[in-house]
């Protein structure tokens, strides 16, 4: 797959940098750029994301920063089971317990709620760090939700975090879920509240809670620019000033 130019290799993390010199420095460098594309397209364009991962994938399997990347890459084209397998074969490699809670959330998009909230249970989500820990939780409430128990769901997302008036990087997300939750359970009125606290924590614009506010409040946005508006305006009989019935007059005729 084409890379642009600018592209150097360089830009990736230094701890990924330092797992590819096992490699030949020449392949350590095709990597490195695979690596980088996917990083930059994962968001806005996960399939190309993945078709890099996939190339960095044949050219490193044994790296587990390729490994992840691979993971990450088809979790964000919902390949849950292909990404799930590529995450445990990155633990394997590391030991590292920092994707247990997208592994868990690969299990919810495989159908199998139950395994998440297992995993939820296990000793490794006490070795996550708060922002893990946070995720984790995120995770098992949306697998309560599978299973139809909304008010569990509810009482999984309250926590200190939640209650906690310091934004943190998890913040909104946690606030946006606790008010879809419950929204879900037909209590509308705390949900507008925490949708509320939701966009107040939301700095970078990662939830849609102004959307869903709006919602709520019954205010329709209308684009001014719509064409379709505007040549209703027309069939309707609207003047506006264009000369449509050919008389040169500059407005229509209103016999």
């Amino acid at each position: 797959m084409p890379i642009p130019e600018d592209v150097t290799g360089n830009e990736i993390d230094k701890d990924v940098r330092q797992e590819l010199q096992s490699l030949p420095k020449t392949l350590a460098d095709d990597v490195a750029r695979n690596l980088v594309m996917v990083a930059r397209l994962i968001d806005d364009d996960p399939e190309a994301a993945y078709g890099y991962a996939k190339v960095a994938l044949r050219l490193a399997s044994r790296v587990a920063a390729v490994r992840e990347a691979a993971g990450f890459a088809a979790y964000a084209n919902q390949k849950y089971g292909e990404a799930l397998a590529e995450f445990r074969a990155a633990r394997r490699m590391t030991g590292a317990v920092d994707l247990w809670p997208v592994m868990a959330d690969c299990e919810r998009g495989l159908g199998r709620p139950e395994k998440a909230l297992e995993m939820a249970g296990a000793p490794e989500v006490h070795k996550l760090d708060k922002a893990g820990q946070v995720e984790m939780r995120l995770v098992a409430a949306g697998a309560r939700r599978d299973m139809g128990q909304l008010d569990a769901a509810i009482v999984t997302l309250q926590s200190p975090e939640l209650a906690s008036t310091s934004a943190q990087p998890w913040t909104a997300r946690l606030r946006y879920a606790y008010a879809d939750a419950l929204l879900a359970a037909g209590r509308e009125r705390e949900a507008r509240e925490w949708f509320a606290k939701a966009l107040e924590a939301d700095r970078d614009g990662s939830t849609d809670a102004s959307d869903r506010l709006a919602e709520l409040d019954g205010v329709e946005f209308t684009d001014a620019l719509d064409e379709t508006l505007a040549d209703e305006d027309v069939v309707d009989g609207d003047d506006d000033g264009v000369d449509n019935d050919g008389d040169g007059d500059g407005g229509d005729k209103k016999d």
